[in-house]
Order: C-alpha cells, then sequence, then structure tokens
C-alpha cells in the first residue's frame, strides 16, 4: 500500500513539474523523468496485481486442498444454517415423541446423532441437485455466479458422481431406521428432486421447499415409535411448512431482481410490499400449529416458553429485517433458525423434566 501511494506521488509532482518548467529543463532531464514515470506504473501495476492475487480466504474450506473444495462448496457447508433448517423439525418431532413415550434418554439422544447425520449429507444431496438442474440460472445472478458448477470448476459428470455417493451415504443412515421409516423416508425424494423445478412454474417453490425441508416432523416420530402419530406430526408438520415460508422468503429476496431477469418465481416477487403482513400471518399461523401439537402432546410450561421465546424471534426477525437490503436479508433468514432453536429448547427441557421426575 505504501508503494502505490509512493509512486502515485511521485507521479503528480513529476507531471506537474512537466507542466509548469517544460520550457526550461534541458531535454536529457525530460526524458529521466518519463523514465521515472513510467518505472513507477509498470511498479503499480505489479504491486496491484500481487495484491489481489493474494486474496486471504474467506472460510475454512479456502484453507482444504484445491480438489476437494468444489465439492465441499456445493454443499454449502460452509453455511450450516441449511443443515439447521433441515434438522429442527426433525429434533421437534424426535423430542415429542420420545416425551410421550416416556422413552430413556439413550433414545432421543441415538436418534438425534442419527438425523444430525442425515440432514447433514441430505441437505448436502439437495444443494447438489438444485446446483445441477439450475447451472445456467446461476450463471445469471450474481449472488449464485460463484457455484462450483456456475463457474466450472466441477462438471455435471462429476457433480452426478459426487451425488451418488452422498445419496448412498444418506441411505446408510436410513437403514439405521425400522422399515416403515425406511419406506416414509424414501418417499420424499421425489420432493427433493422436484423442487428446483419449481421456482420456473409457480410462485409457491418455497411451500414444495417447506413440504420437503419438514419431512423430518413424520419421520423423527416414526423413528421412535414405529409409527407416526398423525394427530400430532400434522400440525407439527403444517407449522413446520410455515415456517419455512417465512424464513425462504425472506431469503428470496435477496435475488428478486435478477429473478425478475431471468425469470425464476417466488414468493418474495408474489408478496411484493405486502411481504412483511403476510409473513406475519403466517409466522402466527406456525406459532399456533406447533403449539396445537404441544397441546395434543400433553407437554407442560417449559414447552410453551421455548415456543414463546421462538415467537418472540420471528417478531424481531420481521421487525428488523430490510427487505431492499441483501444483507438484511440474509441475517433474517439465519435468524429464523434461531427460532427454530428455542421451539426445541423448550420440547428438550419439558422431556427433561419429565424424565427427571419434575412434573
Amino acid at each position: 500500500m505504501t508503494i502505490i501511494t509512493l509512486t502515485r506521488f511521485s507521479r503528480l509532482h513529476a507531471g506537474r513539474c512537466l507542466t509548469r518548467n517544460s520550457a526550461r529543463i534541458t531535454p536529457w532531464v525530460a526524458g529521466q523523468i518519463t523514465g521515472i514515470l513510467s518505472s513507477t506504473k509498470l511498479l503499480s501495476r505489479h504491486v496491484s496485481g500481487t495484491a489481489g492475487a493474494s486474496t486471504a480466504p474467506t472460510t475454512w474450506v479456502d484453507r482444504l486442498p484445491p480438489k476437494i473444495r468444489p465439492y465441499l462448496y456445493l454443499t454449502r457447508i460452509d453455511k450450516p444454517i441449511g443443515t439447521l433448517l433441515l434438522f429442527y423439525p426433525c429434533a421437534w418431532s424426535i423430542t415429542m415423541a420420545s416425551y410421550a413415550l416416556e422413552a430413556p434418554l439413550t433414545t432421543p439422544l441415538t436418534y438425534l446423532g442419527l438425523f444430525g447425520l442425515g440432514a447433514m449429507v441430505m441437505r448436502g444431496a439437495g444443494c447438489t441437485i438444485n446446483d445441477m438442474w439450475d447451472k445456467n440460472l446461476d450463471k445469471a445472478v450474481e449472488r449464485t455466479q460463484s457455484r462450483p458448477l456456475a463457474r466450472g470448476d466441477i462438471n455435471q459428470r462429476q457433480a452426478l458422481v459426487f451425488l451418488a455417493g452422498q445419496l448412498t451415504v444418506g441411505l446408510g443412515v436410513l437403514l439405521q431406521l425400522n422399515w416403515y421409516s425406511i419406506l416414509l423416508g424414501a418417499s420424499s425424494l421425489s420432493l427433493v428432486t422436484v423442487y428446483p423445478l419449481m421456482k420456473r412454474i409457480t410462485y409457491w417453490p418455497q411451500a414444495v421447499l417447506g413440504l420437503t425441508f419438514n419431512w423430518g416432523a413424520l419421520l423423527g416420530w416414526s423413528a421412535v415409535a414405529g409409527a407416526v402419530n398423525w394427530s400430532v406430526c400434522l400440525p407439527l408438520y403444517a407449522g413446520g411448512v410455515c415456517w419455512t415460508l417465512v424464513y425462504d422468503s425472506i431469503y428470496a429476496h435477496q435475488d428478486k431482481i435478477d429473478d425478475i431477469t431471468v425469470g425464476i418465481r417466488s414468493t418474495a416477487l408474489l408478496f411484493g410490499e405486502q411481504t412483511r403482513p403476510i409473513i406475519g400471518a403466517i409466522s402466527a399461523s406456525t406459532i399456533s400449529l406447533v403449539g396445537l401439537a404441544g397441546f395434543l402432546n400433553a407437554h407442560g410450561a417449559p414447552f410453551y416458553l421455548g415456543l414463546g421465546l421462538g415467537a418472540a424471534q420471528l417478531a424481531r426477525v420481521l421487525w428488523r429485517t430490510d427487505f431492499e437490503s441483501r444483507p438484511s436479508c440474509w441475517q433474517g433468514f439465519v435468524g429464523c433458525g434461531w427460532s427454530g432453536f428455542w421451539i426445541w429448547m423448550g420440547t428438550l427441557a419439558d422431556y427433561a423434566a419429565l424424565i427427571s421426575g419434575f412434573t
């Protein structure tokens, strides 16, 4: 930085000397000044180029071997919020089923571990499928131009082979469950596959994402209990779908200008200037439906305390998010994840009180 500043100063000072005193200097001096100007210009270019080439790593992935970086970026592993959003409905359901059955602590711990791994793997697989469908669209959207397939870091064949590996690991996790859950889990793959197409044909792709991302609200219960308790799980699932509509509508506002250009549809474009009141109403539906599931499962005060904290977090996000600002929308999107966390904490506290004999 110092070198660049000095060279700019020398060029400016020399230029002024040439202008003011050109009539009084000898040709030899003029030649020397011109040489200095050329040299400092080259030095400035060299320093600027070197500084641009040696940029610091932006994420921990950049510190890993170059050959594996594109695959890790393909899974969005550097942005764990997506995995958490997929995991929380599973965690709600597992913990609520354990509460209903008064299962020992090892039961929820086992399934939370399995579903945590499954969420990370299948979220990554979903991202791979999405990017394979959207390779050309991603090139036209500023925020997604650096994704590995759009940038050409890997090709479609390499992505397909990688996807096969991801699905194999996901199947390995699924096979740890009972047969009812295996069949239920496998039935969600159709939603995972068609979701990327929805943004091309409907303004409600966020609803399809909700149906996909909250499948764990059904699967978690069946893993623990052997079958789904539909009276509890259906309102829990519906509440999760509404929750996804909230956070993914906020997320979609990041790209709404580019989406219009390339023909992508979303609830962000559908809701437009009415986004805040609409997703406010959907947030209220989220809390009401999850609360209904808790009531039908005979939960106690800790559950409702967690639900109240989740509601407060959603209200905070809606109050603070600027839908015209991409950084603000990203913060709001991440903030919605905390609402899911507090709901789980309330459920977990209620279960802990039950098995400890405090209820």
